[in-house]
């Protein structure tokens, strides 16, 4: 029981110096306060050590007494500096937004927000949803993903909308993300197969004043042509990549090994994945041909649209933004993105003039250039 008593009263010692340091105070202290912190001295031990002190010998112990002190103030001042600078590391320029995307990693429209978020520096934390349960997302009436939460209260639903109101908010000074989101609203409606379906007005704009406006899109024509090219992503890019990725039996399945592997499965819902979603995929891509259109050879409506993504952009421009991305180039590289790694995206880079626009949407991204 004694040396269960030592060994509390040391822990108890060593948590109140612990906790000293944490609230930035110092805890190397003379006379009753240092008795107090080691516990260790009586009062005629605490006579002795003030007669030394008087004495000669007292300069070399008040030495050392400042000397620890010393030692003490600096840890503590490190350990300060080093925790502000850490937590100016995870936020964002602007203020600190706290981000939580919850996505599938293989969804060209989670690659589209995380495209931006990327190319903007902005930290975020991911939390992987599982496509079968949705077990992450419970908590939410909007099902599907991706979902961005800002700051663990205000939600944004679609990609689109995601993308435009960080957009709004890292340039406009003088709106919330609140106010920004309702700038966005949703509207439901049912298409002509009878499916309701959840639209969000407006998501393709910047709400920006005229002076906001003007900066951002300085020349004529830019900001209507930026809108075009995202809606176009989200409207008819992003419909070739299931059939092309789909698009035969053993194709199939190299992306549902893909898309086991990075994806949040687990081990039975993997396995029924990989070989009965490739199966299922492989039907579904064929109906989705005939929906869209496409030609029988669906690698070359593939490459007719990338052809023409570049051909937009022409050879005076790096990017559809000039010299640095817009919106659009951040939208088209996310839903292509997706593809890497499989044989969709190798023909792509071979048969089309994509490649060196996409080195340069990879750098820009992997840098956070836009971060600035």
């Amino acid at each position: 029981m004694a040396a269960a008593g030592a060994v509390r009263k040391v822990g108890l010692s060593l948590l109140e110096s612990v906790a000293a340091r944490r609230s930035g105070t110092v805890s190397y202290l003379v006379g009753k306060g240092s008795t107090r912190a080691y516990g260790t001295f009586g009062t005629g031990a605490r006579s002795k050590l003030w007669s030394c002190v008087r004495t000669g010998g007292g300069r070399v112990l008040g030495c050392a007494f400042l000397l620890g002190g010393g030692l003490g103030l600096y840890q503590t001042t490190k350990f300060c500096v080093q925790r502000h600078l850490a937590q100016q590391e995870t936020q964002v320029p602007d203020g600190g937004l706290t981000l939580t995307l919850y996505q599938y990693k293989t969804c060209p429209f989670c690659s589209k927000v995380r495209a931006f978020l990327d190319y903007h520096g902005l930290p975020y934390e991911v939390v992987e949803v599982n496509p079968v349960m949705r077990q992450e997302i419970r908590w939410s009436a909007y099902r599907k993903v991706p979902i961005l939460m800002v700051d663990g209260d205000v939600q944004l639903n679609d990609s689109s909308v995601i993308v435009s109101s960080l957009k709004t908010y890292l340039i406009s000074t003088e709106k919330t993300m609140s106010d920004i989101v309702r700038c966005y609203p949703a509207m439901t409606s049912k298409n002509d197969r009878g499916k309701e379906v959840t639209e969000y007005n407006n998501k393709y704009w910047l709400m920006l004043s005229e002076a906001e406006t003007a900066r951002i899109y300085p020349e004529k024509g830019m900001q209507k042509e930026e809108m075009k090219w995202r809606e176009w992503a989200d409207d008819w890019l992003v419909h070739l990549i299931s059939p092309n990725v789909y698009r035969t039996t053993g194709e199939a399945l190299a992306s549902f090994d893909y898309i086991v592997r990075e994806g949040k499965f687990g081990t039975f819902e993997g396995f029924f994945a990989k070989y009965v979603g490739a199966a299922a995929m492989f039907l579904i891509s064929k109906r989705l041909k005939s929906r869209h259109n496409l030609q029988d050879d669906v690698r070359q409506d593939l490459y007719k649209a990338v052809n023409e993504w570049v051909a937009a952009i022409g050879k005076e421009r790096k990017f559809m933004g000039g010299d640095h991305p817009n919106l659009a180039d951040l939208a088209v590289f996310g839903v292509l993105r997706v593809m890497e790694g499989l044989q969709a995206f190798d023909d792509m880079m071979v048969n089309t003039k994509v490649k060196h626009w996409y080195r340069r949407m990879e750098r820009a991204t992997l840098n956070h250039e836009g971060r600035a």
